[in-house]
């Protein structure tokens, strides 16, 4: 399997790094021509993910790590200055980071259920806070890992939070449904100063194939599908779905203009930006 060759030097963020299909996109891109900015949710995560990348290849002077558990606004805030901080211009951010949540409901200490949080809450967060480096260069992207489960999803206005009904494969269907939704009005808000899509990468082996029959590609093949769309020169439907490599239909709701307005304005308000 080919690295990934770019013409310029360029800055990437990948969260999630510390297993499957995050570990898989850092690796192909440390290819000695971008900067990887690896995350992870703790230190000791972070560091094996770094070592191993070493051990695989990748220049350890094109590595840098950045620490954040997603559970913690507080945490992806730090890890966001930090970043903006040491990296003006960012070139692609991959939200990659994600759980399947827990079989009973857990909130976070922000007081959000756990899987609404990470998978969405947090890639909002992270995304606006570093909006500044993503559109410097006028050519950036955001990479949003969703999952073709966001179709059976469906947005709780009143109970983001779960409190009154629980399913874990429900909530991972929630989360990706508002990621999908907040890809497209990410890539209405730029007004083309950077490249916005989501994509469902396949049903991948690793830890969230019990929400799936037990079947799955290798994470190479789901890391390849979002490495297609991680080239900034590869053309692509700006705010649009993929299903794997190919442009696919998202859930209705990804297309309201009304509702996309109306949970961006909720995120901004339960993530503090507001």
């Amino acid at each position: 399997m080919s690295h990934i060759r770019l013409s310029t030097p360029r800055t990437a963020l990948v969260t999630g790094v510390g297993e499957g299909i995050g570990f898989e996109v850092a690796r192909r891109l440390a290819d000695g021509r971008t900067t990887v900015l690896v995350h992870a949710p703790s230190t000791a995560c972070g560091e094996h993910a770094v070592s191993r990348l070493v051990a695989q290849g990748a220049d350890p002077g094109r590595l840098r790590l950045f620490v954040a558990d997603f559970a913690s606004f507080g945490q992806v805030v730090a890890m966001a200055t930090e970043v903006a901080s040491a990296h003006p211009r960012l070139d692609l951010l991959v939200n990659n980071a994600a759980t399947a949540g827990a079989a009973t409901r857990t909130t976070t200490p922000d007081g959000h259920e756990l899987t609404f949080q990470i998978n969405y809450l947090a890639p909002y967060l992270l995304t606006r806070l570093l909006w500044e480096s993503l559109t410097r260069s006028g050519h950036s992207r955001v990479v949003n890992v969703s999952s073709n489960l966001h179709r059976s999803g469906r947005l709780r206005w009143g109970d983001f939070t779960s409190a009154a009904r629980y399913n874990a494969t429900a909530a991972y269907a929630q989360s990706k449904l508002a990621l999908t939704v907040f890809t497209r009005t990410l890539a209405e808000q730029a007004q083309g100063r950077l490249s916005a899509v989501s994509v469902h990468p396949g049903v991948v082996r690793g830890g969230l194939m019990r929400l799936y029959a037990p079947i799955g590609v290798p994470v190479a093949d789901g890391a390849e599908n979002v490495l297609n769309l991680c080239d900034t020169s590869t053309p692509v439907d700006h705010g649009g779905y993929y299903d794997q490599r190919a442009p696919a239909r998202a859930h209705p709701l990804v297309y309201d203009h009304r509702v996309a307005l109306r949970l961006w304005r909720i995120s901004a308000r339960l993530t503090t930006l507001d």
